[in-house]
């Protein structure tokens, strides 16, 4: 098993940020890592580098994604990967991609989604939502209130729409954050630990 994944990764576009993390417990994480060669990450490195932005993002995805909701936590994670796969994060994906594997319990469901919703074993209700998230991603500016109701007439009120909205909109900040910084994607079995934690503890570190 590959372990050491932090040795083999290329730097990130911004050494200079990648080679100054603040202290925080994603300095920790980073320095744990190099120790141990155990999982690392490099958007801990965006992470560390402002831990107190850091601090609030974490909270903000947490609350949005992981808390009680309208939408489960597997649907949200699902959203995420999707949003991620349009926009060919490959980095958020796989890591969602492994949450919504966890939580939903079907590894084979998420990844056909991500190859089409349309095909994919899932209900006209959740097919309607994901059409809405790919509005979002690759046209936004031509989203009406039709589209909202589409959605209420698919069965969706307006509050489970709200968690829609905002994991796709949260995660097209982190798909540009990541890949406009260079962070690189890790190894499958890597992506697939993270989703057991991620599935379990949240965003909160």
């Amino acid at each position: 098993m590959n372990t050491d994944v932090k040795n083999e990764q290329p730097p990130m576009f911004l050494r200079g940020v990648e080679e100054a993390p603040k202290p925080s417990v994603y300095r920790d994480l980073i320095e744990r890592a190099k120790m141990t060669g155990g999982d690392s990450w490099q958007i801990w490195n965006l992470l560390a580098f402002d831990p107190e932005a850091a601090h609030h993002l974490a909270a903000l995805s947490h609350k949005l994604m992981h808390a009680e909701a309208p939408l489960s936590q597997g649907l949200r994670e699902l959203i995420a990967a999707y949003t991620s796969s349009l926009n060919n994060c490959d980095f958020c994906m796989k890591a969602h991609a492994a949450v919504a594997s966890e939580l939903l319990e079907d590894n084979d469901l998420v990844w056909s989604v991500l190859r089409d919703p349309e095909t994919a074993a899932i209900t006209e209700q959740q097919k309607a939502l994901l059409r809405f998230v790919r509005k979002i991603t690759l046209t936004p500016s031509s989203i009406t209130a039709d589209d909202i109701q589409t959605l209420n007439t698919a069965g969706w009120d307006d509050a489970a729409i709200f968690y829609a909205i905002s994991a796709c909109a949260l995660f097209n900040f982190y798909n540009r954050w990541v890949m406009a910084s260079g962070v690189n994607v890790v190894a499958d079995e890597v992506s697939m630990r993270l989703g057991a934690r991620m599935a379990k503890c949240g965003y909160n570190r």
